[in-house]
């Protein structure tokens, strides 16, 4: 049995902790190609927001729709995805959310059929339900993958992943969907989703015959365990899941990230439009091209920062970073705003996953379980795009003061509330 470790002993560990371990090295490149794939998924839903518009007669408000079936979705799966997890172990958890991704993706064939926006929102609801499967098995399993001291680096390299999709994602639906743009033109959005349905099949196929190593959770190992010969009256109980407070803060700190991200994406390509004079294709590849780099540099940069600053400092630093481009952003100073509205992405890029490692820290055996909670976190990106777009009816660059309200609570969440309490 190991004996509880103080946390000036934590802070400096006798021995550096390593990345990962060889054996785990085909499981960790399998597992971090999965963020790429929901980052595919996610962003193609801010081409999709405009796409719709063009050939759906939507509303920017109604556009946001788009958002709220993918988001609310992880609201609905996060916590049967954890249970599932918890019962079937990490690779069936991966095996359920590609099957959702695959089936939702097919579904977009009859639903471009139909041409009904109602339709696409349940394709969407089911695929946003693959991605929040994936998205809790995920990064518990990455974390998994190596000493608790490490996961922060992990899940910030496996999410600059994430990054590379999210690139991709506006780059290939902004060549599918945003060339053309009158009513009824949907065959092209029948073929991206065919495709993408396709490859996930596959990728699911490949993944079953991988042989995943017996995992020891080190998020376990420190916290369940106590020292032999210690005294009773010593022996604390273990903490049920809502008593650890840092765990709370981080699915509420997660709730405003996501928020914040949701609509700062959803609002990109109407902020390129209207106030640079871009047209619609040509904003979507400044989103890949541009938007989405500037998220998976900020990730690489973040992993290596990590080695000399505490992950909470930089959240927290971060977060302070784009409240100041929020304020410049919404001034629509033309480049000026625009870069800004770049960086925007540049200091996001650690949030997710620096907010979702800080609020697994020490949960014990409650880990699986903490993690399908702060994927329910996820929904703030359902609720924060209709009310963006609301502002954005009257003025997209006047939206881009909301978000200061979700990088205030996620300023605090890194500065105070990330502390694990005995």
């Amino acid at each position: 049995m190991m004996s509880p470790v103080s946390s000036s002993e934590a802070r400096v560990p006798a021995q550096p902790a390593a990345f990962t371990e060889k054996k785990y090295f085909t499981t960790f490149v399998f597992v971090t190609s999965l963020f790429m794939l929901w980052g595919i998924a996610i962003t193609m839903g801010d081409v999709l927001n405009k796409h719709f518009q063009n050939v759906l007669n939507v509303s920017k408000t109604q556009s946001g729709l788009v958002q709220f079936s993918v988001f609310g979705a992880y609201f609905i799966m996060g916590v049967p995805a954890g249970l599932f997890m918890k019962r079937f172990g990490y690779k069936m958890g991966v095996l359920l959310g590609l099957f959702l991704y695959a089936v939702g993706a097919f579904l977009f064939v009859p639903a471009a059929g139909s041409e009904s926006f109602g339709f696409f929102r349940v394709a969407l609801f089911i695929l946003g339900c693959g991605l929040a499967t994936l998205e809790a098995v995920a990064h518990p399993f990455i974390a998994s993958l190596g000493d608790q001291r490490t996961s922060d680096q992990r899940l910030n390299f496996a999410q600059a992943f994430n990054g590379l999709g999210a690139v991709i994602g506006p780059v290939i639906g902004g060549y599918f969907l945003l060339r053309t743009g009158t009513p009824g033109e949907l065959d092209s959005v029948k073929i991206l989703y065919t495709i993408i349905g396709v490859v996930i099949t596959l990728l699911a196929i490949a993944f079953a015959f991988v042989k995943v190593p017996t995992l020891t959770d080190p998020h376990v190992v420190s916290t369940d365990t106590y020292e032999v010969g210690m005294e009773p009256a010593t022996l604390k109980a273990p903490k049920k899941l809502f008593q650890h407070r840092h765990f709370i803060w981080a699915c509420i700190a997660q709730f405003f990230n996501v928020a914040a991200q949701s609509g700062t994406w959803a609002f990109f390509i109407f902020y390129g439009e209207e106030k640079m004079g871009l047209t619609p294709e040509i904003a979507a590849y400044y989103f890949g091209l541009i938007f989405m780099v500037m998220m998976m540099v900020g990730r690489f940069v973040g992993t290596f920062l990590m080695k000399f600053i505490a992950p909470n400092k930089l959240l927290a630093t971060y977060a302070l970073a784009n409240i100041l481009m929020c304020l410049i952003i919404a001034q629509s100073w033309g480049t000026v705003s625009f870069v800004a509205l770049l960086l925007l992405n540049f200091f996001f890029s650690i949030m997710f996953p620096t907010i979702f490692s800080l609020g697994l820290k020490n949960l014990g055996k409650h880990t699986q379980q903490g993690s399908s909670f702060i994927v329910m976190g996820v929904v703030g990106g359902a609720v924060f795009p209709p009310i963006m777009g609301i502002v954005a009816n009257q003025d997209v660059a006047a939206a881009y003061y909301l978000p200061i309200i979700c990088y205030v609570v996620i300023f605090l969440f890194g500065a105070i509330f990330y502390k694990v309490q005995k």
